[in-house]
């Protein structure tokens, strides 16, 4: 009988009490969109690049509080000439898998990246050498100073992992998960991914090999996107999740209320912004036919002055947003114009200008708008629906999931879109890697989400000045004119600059960062 005990309680503890002492510091986070793909250079989304930077390293990092650049997977880096940049390895680092980190993976990440859409982060460089097994050269025709700057969201892999599961080429947001990167990782990062279902769950572990310094305690790390913000609330209140982000603004007082809740705020790295199709000859989603009304500035300023972004700050955001004076930039972004004012809300002003363009009765125009990417977006663009209505606009509100959204407006959806609603927010804080996304004339490296299609060559030419140049005093009043132009050019409208807001359970530490990414290795569990 004493046989039979000790092993009825030693299967006791192996089926029960044991996984729950292995998971005791289990995370459980959500937000309201997924991530729509494990591959890390499929899609140029922040929350996607973001959590994908919990599991692969880039070869340069930034820190969590100024986000300052530091080491990574690159231990060191020099400008050897004019033209070439060289980086010094980490040594003793291993993927996931168990294989060991090189040059040839650095060079083999490199150019798979080249390919993708965050390939605007290596435009420039013309060849990646491998000079030994830990030093890499990448080579440019002219000077980019600033090329280490667009590293932080540009990640390392495997690459006789990748060609082992022919998947040495990017998939992308509309690959449909095809790809075996899409559901499988092999990274060096401080968690691996264990279970993946796509729009349900995606759970990681430590990878207890990590190079790094470990600053968490979290033995299983369970995020789960709910797109529903009344669900999504219900499960951090009732103790269902440790974190969710963003809170809604209206749910702000609720959370810090609850006895064993709190809410961390801050200021987001992040401008959201309108854009309109200014390049096509006929608008694809209009009752005008014939001609484009987005190509007259008159037409783009009259959308503009029609916005009240005061009532949508005040209403929509209760409060937490602050008006954007300079579309797609945010104070903190160099390039930034500080001494301009939005364009004044003045609805009589607006009809004036559609009047003076030939659009008295105004138009129809669909707007296209995510509904699970930023903070209350799709109640953003229903507002801006009514407002555009009281000056004959007739909006027709297309909103969606971020990933059919940019999908749809983005490169691998052809630009299919004539007026949309996105935010942006540069990792390396330099208004020109914006530029090159945004203003820049389309091309296979330059202008990537240009989705309005606006083109001056010269803006392009500034462009190559800006990322050659390392002196101030040159560049500033680069920027100065660039930014200038845009704000008086109107391809985009500014909304507001998002405030950040994670609601956090008592016992929970971990960091708000200026760029609304959680780093699994700050989480600490009391």
């Amino acid at each position: 009988m004493d046989i039979l005990k000790k092993l009825i309680i030693m299967v006791i503890l192996l089926v029960f009490i044991l996984p729950l002492k292995m998971y005791a510091n289990e995370f459980r986070y959500s937000s309201m969109g997924d991530v729509n793909t494990l591959d890390p250079h499929a899609f140029d989304e922040t929350m996607q690049l973001g959590y994908l930077g919990n599991i692969y390293d880039p070869l340069i990092s930034r820190n969590n509080k100024l986000m300052q650049m530091e080491p990574a997977l690159a231990v060191k880096w020099e400008m050897i000439n004019k033209n070439t940049w060289r980086f010094y390895l980490r040594k003793n680092v291993k993927f996931h898998n168990g294989n060991k980190f090189n040059a040839d993976d650095v060079v083999f990440s490199m150019e798979r990246a080249a390919k993708s859409q965050v390939g605007y982060r290596v435009k420039g460089v013309s060849k990646f050498v491998a000079v030994d097994e830990y030093t890499v050269d990448m080579v440019s025709e002219s000077s980019m100073p600033f090329l280490i700057n667009n590293f932080f969201y540009l990640y390392i892999m495997d690459k006789e992992w990748c060609i082992e599961n022919n998947t040495s080429d990017p998939g992308g947001v509309d690959s449909k998960g095809e790809a075996y990167a899409d559901f499988n990782t092999n990274g060096t990062g401080a968690f691996k991914v264990i279970e993946r279902t796509p729009n349900v769950k995606t759970v990681a572990v430590p990878n207890n090999d990590w190079w790094g310094e470990k600053r968490h305690n979290v033995s299983k790390a369970v995020f789960r996107p709910i797109n529903s913000d009344p669900t999504r609330l219900a499960a951090l209140l009732s103790g269902e999740l440790d974190m969710m982000y963003p809170v809604p603004m209206q749910d702000i007082k609720r959370v810090k209320q609850s006895n064993n809740l709190d809410v961390l705020t801050g200021a987001e790295n992040r401008s959201i912004f309108l854009g309109l199709d200014v390049g096509r000859d006929e608008l694809l989603y209009s009752n005008i036919k014939g001609k484009n009304p987005f190509k007259d500035q008159r037409v783009r300023k009259a959308f503009y002055q029609a916005i009240n972004i005061d009532a949508i700050i005040r209403t929509v955001m209760r409060g937490q947003a602050v008006p954007a004076k300079s579309a797609a930039l945010s104070p903190s972004v160099s390039g930034y114009l500080h001494d301009i004012e939005r364009h004044p809300y003045d609805i009589n002003a607006a009809k004036s200008l559609l009047n003076e363009a030939g659009y008295p009765d105004g138009f129809d125009v669909t707007l296209d708008c995510p509904n699970d990417r930023y903070v209350n977006d799709e109640e953003v663009c229903q507002a801006l629906v009514s407002m555009l209505g009281k000056i004959n606009i007739n909006v027709t509100l297309n909103a969606q999931t971020k990933s059919k959204h940019f999908g749809q407006i983005g490169p691998g959806g052809g630009y299919n879109t004539s007026f949309a609603l996105v935010g942006f927010g540069p990792g390396n804080f330099d208004g020109s890697s914006l530029q090159a996304l945004l203003l820049n004339c389309r091309s296979t490296e330059t202008g990537t989400w240009n989705f309005s299609n606006h083109c001056n060559p010269l803006l392009d030419e500034m462009f190559k000045l800006l990322v050659s140049e390392t002196n101030s005093i040159i560049r500033d009043p680069i920027q100065k004119m660039v930014w200038t132009y845009m704000h008086n050019e109107i391809p985009y409208i500014p909304l507001h600059l998002q405030t950040l807001a994670w609601g956090v359970k008592n016992g929970v530490k971990l960091m708000i960062r200026a760029d609304n990414v959680v780093s699994l290795n700050e989480v600490v569990i009391n």
